[in-house]
């Protein structure tokens, strides 16, 4: 049986956060994995790049046996209705599942307090202080691209190879040799970096 990763698309959702990270889990979990989308409601969702989604599941339908919740980042998670996300994230971590985001999706999970306790980065210290009104954990707060603690994985918003790898990393969905591979290809080049093996 297959083990699904969700991922949380809301409207203007960052198409490319979301497209490393899918890709790479169908290409490299060698048909162990599945991806599904999950939003507010069933209607279409449209990307920043374009792109028109129809979520498998509304945030009332989402299956209770998933892997990882994955929040992609995008222009929507300052919005009042992204709060109804909250409870998804919660119950995520309640559960000891792997929970992501990336982009402003990093800052709503300081905004809802689940970054206190946990090593974190985020687009900016400054702005997720600011925006985050249950967010004290400042001194646990790392500048870098990607930051893997306690099953949460956040990331910047021009981190989605680093937040691919370190949610791949986490989930164990392939060797780690083959994830860095996979990340190094990418990152590097073809000229740079040996070819990974997807297999």
């Amino acid at each position: 049986m297959k083990k699904t990763v969700l991922f949380v698309l809301l409207q203007q959702y960052a198409d490319w956060e979301a497209a490393y990270l899918s890709s790479a889990i169908h290409m490299l979990g060698q048909g162990n994995y599945e991806v599904k989308t999950v939003s507010l409601t069933k209607e279409k969702v449209k990307s920043i790049g374009g792109f028109c989604t129809i979520p498998d599941y509304d945030i009332q339908s989402i299956p209770e046996d998933y892997e990882a919740l994955i929040l992609i980042g995008g222009m929507s998670w300052r919005k009042e209705d992204a709060k109804k996300i909250e409870p998804l994230a919660k119950k995520c971590v309640e559960n000891g599942r792997v929970l992501g985001g990336i982009c402003d999706a990093s800052a709503f999970l300081g905004v809802i307090g689940l970054l206190n306790n946990v090593k974190h980065t985020s687009n900016d210290l400054k702005d997720l202080k600011l925006w985050a009104g249950k967010y004290n954990g400042c001194e646990n707060y790392i500048t870098k691209q990607a930051v893997r603690d306690k099953g949460i994985i956040t990331a910047n918003g021009t981190a989605a190879l680093e937040f691919a790898k370190e949610v791949m990393l986490e989930l164990k969905i392939a060797s780690e040799k083959k994830i860095i591979d996979w990340y190094n290809f990418h990152k590097l080049g073809v000229f740079t970096a040996d070819m990974p093996d997807m297999v």
